[in-house]
Parts: structure tokens; C-alpha cells; sequence
């Protein structure tokens, strides 16, 4: 009996030790690290729901009941939204990951793939009332128990019963009231074997009953949910059309619209008393159309474009590709039109009959490139319109001339701004900015008035229409435009203190801090680099230091949460986010009636807060590098926070690094500021291998959370440090015209420093890691010092006289821009700054290079020209160097295909054990993967 009683007590230790014992990362946990994302709360402030997700594989979502604290799951969903007051949660689900992921191994097409369902959970019941294979689903913004649901399109197939779901059906005709009731359980429904458009469901969570419209093609709901409109190509004819607008107060269809022809937009004004769409009689695939505009309480339907388009600029129609929308009040409908379609053109010429060529012209406003990717953009672009119902006018606002115009749908009064690139389109190439001249336009009468010429920069129009305000760059001041008056006055000029980025380090004018907004008083709101300001648009009064001062004095950088998406004006007690600069810190405090007070302040990164519309319940997350960040709910004081999701408990099963905050002195006596990571389970007594990383100013990310998961490009510092490795992190100052000498200034500083400063750090075995400007600079490097026993470069610029002239493909932009002005800042042309081109490049020092590099460089690297790296390899290949370059075919800058990342994260892995770990060799980089070999054999397995 002892004997049993021993070999139990043993057997529980051993048990509780195992339990006890935590392992390193290693590449099979990634799949299963998870994503807190979608956060919402109630506006009722007592439910909140939020998505979990694996990195790969099925997901839930969460609801959580605040005044029961209880929590609930539901497998695979996604989206939440919940109804306006409170009373179901709306959400889709998606079809199980495993299932999909076998029939794309099949092939199967993706309009083939099954598609989501719908699920809506009563939160008083807990009912879950469930739609299969959706399309979309609107739910009103505002209002309302009503959401509409399009399920997915049915093939064309013969008469045949279908299930319905466990709800009472109404079936209602356009123009009819429902009357008919038919029980859950099987009904008849005609679908027709030239079916056109889908099935749509009007469905009443508060009580399930739901309303169904066959062949509809689109739809919308009003923000009150009181309207839906839907188009409908009935019977079995393809050319007519019905536009409907059902009621969910009086549960009645009004036909509204009936035709032949087709209709691409609808859309719904705030209160479902207003209905607008496109119409169009042609026949042709390029068609022209018209736009319509229906009283629905008079029911009274208006040609808004006239007939014959007389009411638009001279052979202009509506285009199909413009937003369709009315202003929140419900006076001004916009919409946009273009050039009429040009009719198609039948193709009559056989494959080799055809050029296919592009003509590059030095007239031309923009480069080739850059057209070609705004080609689509440019096929589709519309010009705002807009149309007053009560007075029966059209205003074109945009043209050629002035194509864009923006419009804030909330703002009361006749004023908008336009901007006009046109004149500066050419010099954007190597100028780093964007210049516009800026226009004030008048809604009714679309006259328009110049206020601002050749300017670059944020530009905000008062929301009681009484002022523009803007920061000026050339003389780093604020300013304002009297709308009546017609004058600016520099708003700043007498104030001491800086309203432009201090620690700006690039060959260009500093931008300013930003602004937080206006006040229903008309004063703006500004910041500087710590406190915010409030100025007098007009000048008359002095301006006043909201903060009083305290965020300078205690180096602390407010600024303003907005906690109303909807508000237009600053509250008068605001949230104040804040930053601690020197010791990394961040919070929150509250500014109430002049008086500032610490809400938060800790040794966390906290993200913007949520707050549920009609109580203080808010939302937020909070992190650290040990941290993951989970969900918080508390009041607006952030007292008694109660936290409410655990996401990934098994990072307690597994080694996790700390990090610290560092400094040093540079070679030019700068103090700089950075990360040193260190590795589980730290003993100070032992010599760890250390990687450097580095990206312009990086240790304002002390307190970022870093997932496990396969890497894009850069190391993932919880696996390395998981992993017995350190990981310095320095921030860079730059002096212009000297990149690479600056980098070298703070990175090598600052590594020196480190090994000096602690011994734990093995010296003869320091390895390094950019990516993109890092990259470059890594490569830089390596040309200046052999300190580092091994370096990765991920798409490194190698050759800045070559590279100077390239194409960033992703923009179609020449990178001149990046070199005179902006990152790269060299602060002047090839051919005025020749040898700092050269001096600056590490392809002219080849020679010097003595530490193995790994060079990632991909052929459709949309930033930096691929043969950027493909220069520095051949190079160091003809010189006889350890160098290696992986190139994942169709990939861009960064990595975006997870099988590829996956690769990246083991090969580099093995190539920085290999030097600073003495792991074995793999086979890819002793022996080199021929090209025959590629997709049979990577190469993975380890030399001895």
C-alpha cells in the first residue's frame, strides 16, 4: 500500500515538472498562434464580440455578455456586426478550412468554392439562426431589426423543391403587401433555366420573419433600416428590370421603376425617403447612363440627367463606376460622370498581326509606367456631380481640369475643396512631393476659387464653413482663409516653439505634427512635437497651450482619441493618447474643463480605444513584448479593467525573451536610443550569439508583441530569442549625402558599445539582418567591416547609379524622387552628386567584403529593382565570396505567399545557425539546388 502511495506521489511530481518544463519556439507552432481582430462593442455598451483566428485553419468568434461576464463561442465565424441596439449579432462563417484547402488541391475553380453562411445570434435567447452560401449582407447603420442577405447565385436548373429555412416566409411581389404566410419546412420556388441574379432575403431578427425577392441583382439598405431598394431582373427575361423599395415598417413593396434596360447603382438616402440609381437603355457592352431620382413619399420619379444626358457637360453620361450617394441631410444627391463610352471595337486582326508597344514621350505628364499602373484607375474615373432635389439643379464640380473634389456627406453649407495635380504631375518623378494647386468650390454654383497654389499638404476645411486652414512648409507655419473675407493670416509666427517633425533627418522640407480638429467655437486645434494648441482662425485672440505646457516639460506626446467616428467637431472634455519618448511609456489622460489628469501610464503599447455609442464602456488592448495583446473593457477612466480574452494561452508552455531599453554614444557623439532583446532563460554568466537588426528609428516598438509566425522578410524576434539568440536593435540618425556613413555611425557605435558594455555577448559571433533600407544598409556594412561573422540582405539596393534611374513597379514612379529627397538621402541628382552616389554604394566596394552574405531578392519585387541584387551577387561571385541569393519567383518586395514565407523563415534559420551556432550545413548552401532540381529537391537537409 505505501508502495502504491510513493510510485502515485512520483509519478504527480514528475507530472508537475513536465507540466513545468517550457521548450523553445520552433517552425510547427506558427500554424496554430492566434489573431485577436474585429473588436466591437454594443452601442448599448453590454456586449462586446471579437475574431480569433489561427494562422491556418478554422477560427471563432467570441460574444461576451458584460453585465453576466459570461463568454460564448461560435466555430468558424467571422465579421461581427451587431444590430443597432444590442439584440443579435450578426456574423458569417466560413466554410471549414480543411474542406477548402482539398479542393483547391483539386483545382476547383474559385467561383466554385462553396461560400459563407450567414449566422445571427440573439443575445437575449442565444438562438443561432444560420443562412447557408451568402453573397453579401447589409445591416442598417443606425437602426432597425431588419438585415438583408443575398445568397449566393443559383445555377440555371428546372423546377424543384427547396428547403426553406426554419423561419416564417413571407413572399412578396413588387407592389403587393405580404399577406401570405407559409410554414417552415419545404416550399416551391420557380427558378427558371435563364436565371439571372439571386436570391434576396429581408429578414426581422426580433422575430425571424423574413421576406424573399428572387433575380435580384443589387440592393441597399437606408441607415435608419426603414427602406431597402433592390433591383430585379424578373421572369425570364434578360433585358427588363424592376426597381422596388420595401418598407419594414408597413412591411410593403412599392414598384418604382419598370423597364428595359439595366442599372448598376442604388443607393438610399439617411431617412429611406429618397431613392437614387443608374440607368441605362443600351445594348451595347460600353454603355451610357442615365441617373434617376424617386420621391418615394410623393412618388414622384425625376430624370436627373436629363433627356439625351441635357442636363450633363456636352457628350458626357453617368458613369457606372462613381459612387452613388446622398448627403446626411438629405438635400444634395452626388454621383459621377465621364466622357460617354466610346462604342467597342470588334478585334478583326489575327495574333501576329498585332504591336504591342508603349511610346515613352518627355511631354508626357506621367512616366509610362506610372500610366499603366493608373490605367485601370484612370479607365473607371468619374467626375463628381452633384443634385439638389428641391431645386431641380445640376452642378458638374470635377472636370479634366479638377478631377478631384471631396465632399464630407456630414457638413452643413456650400463649400468643398477641389485639388488640381495637372501642373506637377511631371516633376513628382524626382520632387518627394505631390503638389496641387487647391481650390474652394461652391456646391450650388460650381464656381470656383484659388486659395492655394502649388502646395503639398493636409488641408482642412472648418466644419461651419468659415475657415481653411493648412500648414505651410516653406516657412513651417499654420495658417488660415476667411472664407468671407477672402484673407490668410499665419497663425503661428509669434509662437517660440516648433510645429515641424524636430528629428526630421531627410533632404526635404519637415512636415508638421498634424492637427487634432476644430471646435464648435471655431478654433483650430494643432500639435507640436509634445502639447496641443488652440489658435484663433482669425488671429484675434492669442493662442492657448491646451496641456499647459506639461507634455514638453515632461516629454510626454499627447494627442488627440477620437472616441465619435461621427462627430465634426472637438469634444469638450477630450481623451488624450500619450507617449513617453525618453523611457517608452504610453497611456492615456483626459482633458476636461482646462484641467489635465492621468487616465493610464505604463510599460505597455496600448491601441485606440472603442467606445459603445450611448454608454462610457470602452474597448481596448494593451502590449508588451511578453504580452500579447488582449481585449480590456473599462469605463472612459480606464478603472477596474476587466480583462475579457485570453488568446494564446500556450505561450506559457514556451521560452519567451525580454527586452530592454539601451543607449550609447556614437563615433559623432550623438546619444542614441535602441532594443536589446535578450534570450530566455538569460544568464548573464554565458555568451549568446547576437543578431542586428535595424530600420530608421525603431525603439518606439519596445513594447510591440511580436507573433510567432513565418517571416516576410525580417527575423522574428520571439523565435530567435526563444532560440538562444540576442538581438540588438539601433536606432539611425542620418546626415544627408551620407547614408551608408550614418548607418555605419550608429549601428557599429552602437554594437561596439553593446559587447563592451556587456560580456554575455560572444563577439565572435555577431551576425546581421535588414530588409529593403535595411537591406541596403546591411550590404553597406559588410563592405566597411568584418565584424559580423555572417549578414542577411533582403533586397538591397546595391548600385545607387543604377538604381537612381529604376522603376518602383508598384507605383510606376522613377526613384529619383527617393534619392534627391525622401529615404535614400543623398539630397541632389546623379549627375551633380556623382560621387556620393558611388560612395554610398556597396557594389564599388566589392573587394572589401570578407563576411558570408545571404541575399533575398525577388523578380517582382515591386520597390526595389531585382537587379539590384542580382549586381552585389555577381559581383561577389566573381570575386570568389560566400554569397547566396534566394529569389521566390512572383513574388514582391515582401513575401506574401505563405509557402514562400515558410521557406524564408527555415532557410535563414539555418543559414544563421550554421555561422553563429555551428549547426551543420544545409544542403542548398553547401552544394547549391541546380535548376533542374527546382521543386524536387530544396535542399533542406543538413551536410556533415
Amino acid at each position: 500500500m505505501k508502495k502504491n502511495v510513493l510510485v502515485s506521489l512520483l509519478f504527480s511530481i514528475s507530472l508537475f515538472t513536465f507540466g513545468q518544463h517550457k521548450i523553445p519556439l520552433n517552425h510547427s507552432v506558427y500554424n496554430h498562434w492566434k489573431d485577436l481582430k474585429n473588436a466591437i462593442i454594443s452601442n448599448d455598451g453590454n456586449f462586446v464580440s471579437y475574431e480569433v483566428d489561427p494562422e491556418e485553419g478554422d477560427g471563432l468568434i467570441y460574444l461576451y455578455d458584460v453585465r453576466k461576464q459570461k463568454l460564448y463561442s461560435m466555430p468558424r465565424g467571422v465579421k461581427p456586426v451587431f444590430i443597432s441596439d444590442g439584440s443579435a449579432l450578426v456574423y458569417r462563417i466560413k466554410p471549414a478550412f480543411d474542406s477548402i484547402r482539398k479542393l483547391e488541391r483539386k483545382k476547383v475553380k474559385k467561383s466554385k468554392l462553396p461560400k459563407d453562411s450567414l449566422a445571427i445570434w440573439n443575445t437575449a435567447t442565444h438562438h443561432l439562426f444560420k443562412l447557408g452560401q451568402i453573397q453579401s449582407v447589409e445591416i442598417p447603420e443606425k437602426e432597425g431589426q431588419w438585415i438583408a442577405v443575398l445568397m449566393k447565385t443559383e445555377n440555371p436548373i428546372k423546377k424543384k423543391k427547396i428547403a426553406s429555412p426554419p423561419t416564417k416566409i413571407m413572399a412578396v411581389s413588387p407592389g403587393m403587401k405580404a399577406k401570405e404566410k407559409i410554414k417552415p419546412g419545404l416550399h416551391k420556388d420557380k427558378i427558371l433555366n435563364k436565371t439571372k441574379g439571386s436570391r434576396l432575403i429581408l429578414l426581422n431578427v426580433s422575430d425571424n420573419t423574413s421576406v424573399t425577392f428572387n433575380h435580384v441583382t443589387r440592393f441597399t439598405f437606408s441607415k435608419n433600416g426603414k427602406s431597402c431598394a433592390f433591383v430585379q431582373v424578373p421572369n425570364d427575361t434578360l433585358r427588363q428590370i424592376e426597381i422596388s423599395v420595401f418598407s419594414t415598417q408597413s412591411i410593403d413593396t412599392q414598384l418604382v421603376f419598370k423597364a428595359e434596360g439595366s442599372s448598376k447603382n442604388i443607393s438610399l438616402d439617411e431617412k429611406g425617403n429618397q431613392l437614387a440609381f443608374t440607368f441605362s437603355k443600351d445594348t451595347v457592352k460600353n454603355k451610357a447612363y442615365g441617373v434617376y431620382y424617386v420621391d418615394l413619399k410623393k412618388n414622384k420619379t425625376t430624370l436627373v440627367s436629363g433627356n439625351l444626358f441635357s442636363n450633363l457637360k456636352k457628350d458626357w453620361s453617368v458613369s457606372p463606376n462613381g459612387k452613388i450617394y446622398f448627403n446626411k441631410s438629405g438635400t444634395e444627391l452626388y454621383f459621377g460622370t465621364a466622357p460617354k463610352p466610346e462604342p467597342e471595337i470588334k478585334d478583326t486582326l489575327a495574333k501576329d498581326e498585332k504591336v504591342s508597344l508603349d511610346i515613352w514621350n518627355w511631354k508626357d505628364k506621367l512616366l509610362q509606367s506610372q500610366q499603366k499602373v493608373q490605367l485601370d484607375k484612370e479607365k473607371k474615373r468619374s467626375y463628381q456631380v452633384v443634385y439638389f432635389p428641391k431645386k431641380n439643379k445640376v452642378t458638374q464640380l470635377a472636370d479634366s481640369h479638377m478631377k478631384e473634389i471631396r465632399i464630407n456627406p456630414n457638413a452643413e453649407g456650400l463649400y468643398c475643396l477641389g485639388y488640381d495635380d495637372t501642373p506637377y504631375q511631371k516633376m513628382t518623378s524626382w520632387s518627394g512631393h505631390w503638389f496641387k494647386n487647391i481650390y474652394l468650390v461652391n456646391r450650388y454654383t460650381g464656381i470656383r476659387k484659388q486659395i492655394l497654389q502649388k502646395f503639398d499638404g493636409r488641408v482642412s476645411l472648418s466644419p461651419d464653413q468659415k475657415h481653411v486652414a493648412w500648414y505651410n512648409i516653406a516657412d513651417s507655419s499654420w495658417n488660415a482663409y476667411n472664407l468671407k473675407t477672402g484673407k490668410s493670416i499665419n497663425l503661428t509666427a509669434r509662437l517660440s516653439v516648433n510645429f515641424y517633425n524636430e528629428l526630421n533627418d531627410r533632404p526635404t522640407e519637415a512636415q508638421a505634427y498634424g492637427m487634432a480638429g476644430w471646435t464648435k467655437a471655431g478654433r483650430l486645434v494643432i500639435y507640436d512635437a509634445y502639447d496641443l494648441w488652440s489658435l484663433d482662425p482669425d488671429g484675434k485672440s492669442a493662442a492657448v497651450n491646451l496641456t499647459q505646457g506639461q507634455g514638453r516639460k515632461q516629454h510626454l506626446r499627447f494627442r488627440y482619441v477620437k472616441l465619435n467616428k461621427d462627430a465634426q467637431y472637438l469634444p469638450e472634455n477630450m481623451m488624450l493618447s500619450t507617449f513617453q519618448t525618453h523611457n517608452k511609456k504610453a497611456g492615456f489622460y483626459s482633458l476636461k474643463n482646462g484641467i489635465l489628469q492621468q487616465l493610464i501610464l505604463d510599460d505597455f503599447a496600448f491601441s485606440h480605444p472603442v467606445k459603445a455609442k450611448n454608454t462610457d464602456n470602452i474597448l481596448w488592448r494593451k502590449q508588451s513584448f511578453k504580452v500579447y495583446p488582449d481585449l480590456y473593457l473599462s469605463k472612459l477612466d480606464f478603472q477596474q479593467a476587466r480583462k475579457i480574452s485570453n488568446t494564446n494561452p500556450q505561450q506559457k508552455n514556451y521560452l519567451w525573451g525580454n527586452v530592454d531599453l539601451v543607449s550609447w554614444i556614437t563615433f559623432d557623439g550623438d546619444t542614441m536610443q535602441g532594443m536589446l532583446y535578450k534570450p530566455a532563460n538569460f544568464d548573464p554568466h554565458k555568451k549568446y550569439p547576437m543578431l542586428v537588426y535595424f530600420y530608421e528609428r525603431y525603439s518606439d516598438r519596445i513594447h510591440h508583441y511580436i507573433v510567432p509566425r513565418p517571416i516576410r522578410s525580417v527575423i522574428n524576434f520571439s523565435y530567435y530569442t526563444s532560440n538562444g539568440y540576442l538581438i540588438f536593435v539601433p536606432d539611425i540618425k542620418y546626415k544627408i549625402g551620407y547614408p551608408g556613413a550614418s548607418a555605419f555611425n550608429c549601428i557599429i557605435s552602437g554594437t561596439q558599445a553593446m559587447c563592451n558594455k556587456y560580456p554575455f555577448i560572444d563577439r565572435s559571433r555577431l551576425g546581421m539582418q535588414g530588409q529593403s533600407w535595411g537591406g541596403y544598409q546591411s550590404a553597406y556594412l559588410v563592405t566597411q567591416t568584418d565584424m559580423f561573422k555572417c549578414a542577411e540582405a533582403g533586397a538591397p539596393v546595391s548600385n545607387m547609379t543604377s538604381a537612381y534611374g529604376g522603376i518602383r513597379w508598384g507605383s510606376g514612379m522613377s526613384r529619383e524622387f527617393q534619392y534627391e529627397h525622401t529615404q535614400s538621402r543623398i539630397g541632389g541628382t546623379l549627375w551633380d552628386k556623382l560621387p556620393l552616389y558611388m560612395l554610398n554604394s556597396p557594389l564599388f566596394f566589392a573587394p572589401r567584403v570578407q563576411t558570408p552574405l545571404l541575399i533575398m531578392h525577388n523578380d517582382k519585387d515591386n520597390a526595389v529593382p531585382w537587379y539590384q541584387g542580382i549586381e552585389l551577387f555577381t559581383a561577389l561571385r566573381r570575386l570568389n565570396k560566400p554569397v547566396w541569393m534566394l529569389t521566390y519567383n512572383g513574388a514582391p518586395h515582401n513575401l506574401h505567399r505563405r509557402a514562400d514565407e515558410k521557406d524564408l523563415t527555415r532557410r535563414m534559420q539555418q543559414f544563421f545557425d550554421y555561422y553563429l551556432k555551428g549547426a551543420p550545413e544545409p544542403k542548398w548552401m553547401k552544394k547549391g539546388i541546380p535548376a533542374i532540381e527546382k521543386g524536387k529537391d530544396f535542399g533542406f537537409e543538413l551536410e556533415k
